[in-house]
């Protein structure tokens, strides 16, 4: 079982140099991985369905990543999750290319198609037909990582006669993880994606999650090879609970620990080291 950890950029990781302090830490301690969350905007006062006070630092993950990579040698970099309908899928192509370049090829680059409808409309960006803004966006960006001559003719975007440069370091490209705990995105991530990520998912959710990516799995191409499952489950992460997961067939458990001080989560990197097999 692989063991990341959640939460990079936000809360008292907001701090660039608190930032570096535990990647540095989860790096020594073994851990696999390191993950980003995101929101543009946060409603203000909090209202549901908001997951966090609007004062809470969110930094770009993009920035907060490359800052990570510039400390660190080997441990993976990943988005968990972009918003990606509310983003411009060629500039975020862009982006997510150069911190593959700046890291050595380490981004893992997860993606979800968002829940927050105060977000959307801030961002004037589509809520009712995220879905299909996501899929489109998710071939938008592969084209710019994977063609010679880059070229889309869709219904949200259109271009040819481009290129991007630079291409990411990981061939075709970086892992692309579907993040989501919808059936549209467990089908999602069964036609298109390189793993799927459960966040705050449970034992009960987590099957259920599997079951509808099974029953996709005859839409998923061979080219692609098999699914890598991560999940972020309730805390706390014991042995117990990396057993139960496992057992499900998960293969990467993302650690979330309380961000409220930089001494706390530092603790639970060392927690999480000892169960590092």
């Amino acid at each position: 079982m692989k063991i990341g950890l959640f939460g990079i950029n936000f809360g008292a990781l907001g701090d660039p140099e608190a930032m570096v302090r535990v990647a540095e830490a989860a790096e020594r301690a073994g851990l696999d991985s390191l993950w980003t969350g995101e929101h543009v905007v946060l409603p203000d006062p909090q209202e549901p369905p908001s997951p966090a006070p609007p004062q809470n630092p969110f930094l770009d993950p993009a920035v907060a990543l490359a800052h990570v990579a510039a400390h660190t040698k080997t441990i993976k970099l990943g988005t968990g999750i972009i918003i990606l309908p509310q983003r411009n899928p060629l500039v975020l192509a862009k982006e997510l290319a150069s911190v593959d370049v700046v890291s050595g090829g380490r981004l893992i680059f997860g993606l979800g198609a968002g829940y927050l409808h105060q977000e959307f409309a801030a961002l004037g960006a589509p809520f009712e037909n995220r879905g299909a803004v996501t899929d489109e966006a998710i071939q938008v960006i592969k084209s710019l990582w994977t063609q010679l001559k880059p070229e889309h003719q869709g219904e949200y975007w259109s271009f040819s006669g481009i290129d991007a440069q630079p291409r990411p370091v990981q061939q075709p490209h970086p892992p692309i993880v579907i993040g989501g705990m919808s059936k549209a995105a467990a089908r999602r991530a069964a036609r298109v994606g390189n793993g799927w990520y459960g966040f705050m998912t449970d034992l009960a959710a987590t099957e259920k999650s599997l079951r509808w990516i099974e029953e996709a799995s005859g839409e998923r191409p061979a080219e692609l090879g098999p699914l890598e499952i991560s999940v972020t489950p309730p805390p706390p992460v014991t042995a117990a609970t990396i057993e139960k997961y496992e057992s499900l067939g998960v293969h990467r458990i993302i650690a979330l620990p309380r961000p409220d001080s930089v001494d706390t989560v530092l603790g639970s990197v060392d927690e999480l080291a000892t169960l590092i097999g």
